[in-house]
């Protein structure tokens, strides 16, 4: 059986390269467009988006990945409102005791007056394989947003540029990932978001996906990715400071994956 575990996790895991990244709910419902938003779990796709938070916030999430249980990410975001500056931290566990990787995350993100604001996050990851140990490593992120006009913001973000590896596997490099977006808020209803992502030695792929608020409280949202063409959804319940947040992708071969989170801004 454990074998079996194994085998099937290398094999999802090496076709859905950077599908353990958690980015929340509201980002994933949204195809994972999330390089050009303002939210806390940017701190995963562009910590430059988190200067807009003007209050201490936690969240915590999980996702059941393709509905197998060994594919499972849970993770959490805090971020913390300085003088000058905003300071994230963000943890995330994927896998079973079988295979496991943990991630941890600290961004420092600072705002140049309203329209320009700018972030670098350090990554400690670490791999764990039963009966073969373990194996840790280092990355660092760097991304950019600019609000070009009212309500029109542009980004970019490169996520391990100097293709880290794991000391002990060689093999196992993390991938280099680099993504450009953009999003528009046309009403106080209506934003619509999209990105383009490369993978170093993989996919070039266009992701666009957009948030309606049909209520102050609640948010529908939707959205697609192209390459692996892949559909999105899902909602947001805002009640005073608590946020609850669901989300479920489609991919065609692999199946489901729902995700949930809830958040609480001070």
């Amino acid at each position: 059986m454990i074998k079996f575990y194994t085998t099937l996790i290398f094999t999802l895991f090496s076709c859905t390269v950077f599908a353990q990244n958690l980015n929340g709910p509201r980002i994933q419902a949204m195809a994972n467009a999330g390089v050009a938003m303002q939210d806390i779990w940017t701190l995963k796709n562009n910590a430059a988006g988190i200067t807009s938070i003007e209050n201490t916030a936690f969240a915590i999430a999980y996702e059941n990945r393709f509905s197998v249980k060994e594919l499972s990410t849970k993770s959490a975001a805090v971020v913390i409102p300085l003088k000058k500056y905003s300071l994230g931290a963000s943890f995330q566990s994927y896998g079973s005791p079988v295979y496991q990787e943990l991630k941890s995350g600290l961004s420092l993100a600072k705002a140049f007056g309203e329209n320009f604001s700018t972030a670098l996050t350090l990554n400690y990851h670490q791999l764990s394989i039963q009966n073969y140990g373990n194996t840790s490593t280092f990355s660092f992120q760097v991304g950019f947003q600019y609000q070009v006009f009212k309500n029109f913001w542009v980004a970019a973000h490169a996520a391990n540029p100097n293709k880290s590896q794991y000391t002990e596997t060689e093999s196992n490099t993390l991938p280099a990932l680099y993504q450009i977006g953009a999003s528009y808020t046309f009403t106080d209803k209506l934003l619509v978001t999209s990105e383009i992502e490369q993978v170093v030695d993989g996919k070039l792929d266009f992701k666009t996906g957009l948030e309606y608020k049909i209520a102050p409280f609640l948010a529908l949202r939707g959205g697609t990715s192209v390459n692996t063409f892949q559909q999105f959804g899902g909602f947001g319940i805002l009640y005073q400071k608590i946020n609850l947040d669901f989300a479920i992708s489609s991919h065609p071969i692999l199946g489901y994956s729902p995700q949930i989170a809830l958040g609480y801004a001070f």
